[in-house]
């Protein structure tokens, strides 16, 4: 296996970015070229790229499934776009960056097998991107997710916690009163694709997670509502890296992943 860190120009994001890469370069074989299943993790607020390698056992676990999983960072925009900022961060995971990854490393560029997953601010972020680039992605995990958007739209200034307040959220979102309705609303994304349209679906929250229990409890009825396939567990746990690390290998082993990886002939092969 190998540990990656890579560098590349974004020009959704106007400027060099980091990514970590896992990559399970062993299981090569001379002659053969490999098409790896891919995941692109989504690290939460105050995160950075490298929050899943540090937090959890991910390393091992994309090894013993074949798994190329790839990480970037978000910083603490929720990974949407926002064009006052000029900073196109869904362009960036939903395009800039599956391009990059597919051109660099051996990776399957089918839909069934490319997955978008994260945590807390990260979950958002993967559950927006990947029902607004659902013909990308195959599959979402959102763990412990912040469907915050009725809180977003009701914050003020009088908050005590900088994260909270209403200035924060408009630098990160835009105008308020434009976000119900937009391509930043899961509720939204979801309403305007037809139910074969949308990718699998694993959502997991800690019933202890006192914030956000009650708003991924409320997105799982609503996709049983509307007939989406989909798997909500929840369990003992906050928001906390002992309960992502938990349930991300939940998550993987709920991927529909294979103990071989794909191999396609080269064309060198005699």
């Amino acid at each position: 296996m190998a540990h990656l860190t890579c560098n590349f120009y974004s020009k959704a994001l106007m400027r060099t970015v980091n990514i970590e890469v896992i990559l399970p370069t062993d299981k090569q074989s001379n002659g053969i070229d490999k098409q790896y299943k891919t995941l692109y993790l989504l690290h939460g607020i105050f995160g950075s790229e490298s929050d899943w390698i540090h937090g959890t056992r991910i390393e091992t676990w994309a090894q013993d499934k074949n798994l190329v999983v790839v990480m970037p960072s978000g910083e603490n925009k929720f990974y949407v776009d926002n064009p006052k900022s000029n900073e196109y961060y869904s362009k960036f995971i939903g395009e800039e960056l599956v391009e990059f990854t597919r051109k660099s490393f051996p990776l399957s560029h089918k839909r069934e097998d490319t997955f978008i997953g994260g945590l807390s601010m990260g979950g958002y972020g993967a559950m927006v991107n990947g029902l607004k680039y659902h013909d990308t992605f195959g599959a979402i995990i959102a763990l412990s997710s912040a469907f915050i958007l009725d809180l977003i739209v009701r914050s003020s200034d009088k908050a005590e916690n900088p994260l909270h307040r209403k200035s924060y959220y408009e630098s990160v979102f835009g105008d308020l009163d434009q976000l119900k309705g937009s391509d930043k609303d899961y509720e939204a994304l979801l309403s305007k694709l037809d139910v074969e349209q949308v990718p699998d679906i694993y959502m997991a929250c800690g019933t202890e997670d006192r914030l956000l229990y009650k708003f991924n409890e409320q997105f799982h009825e609503l996709l049983e509502e509307k007939g989406v396939k989909h798997k909500f567990v929840s369990g003992p746990g906050g928001h906390e890296w002992n309960f992502w690390d938990r349930y991300i290998k939940r998550a993987l082993d709920w991927l529909p992943l294979d103990l071989e990886v794909k191999e396609q002939s080269s064309g060198n092969v005699m």
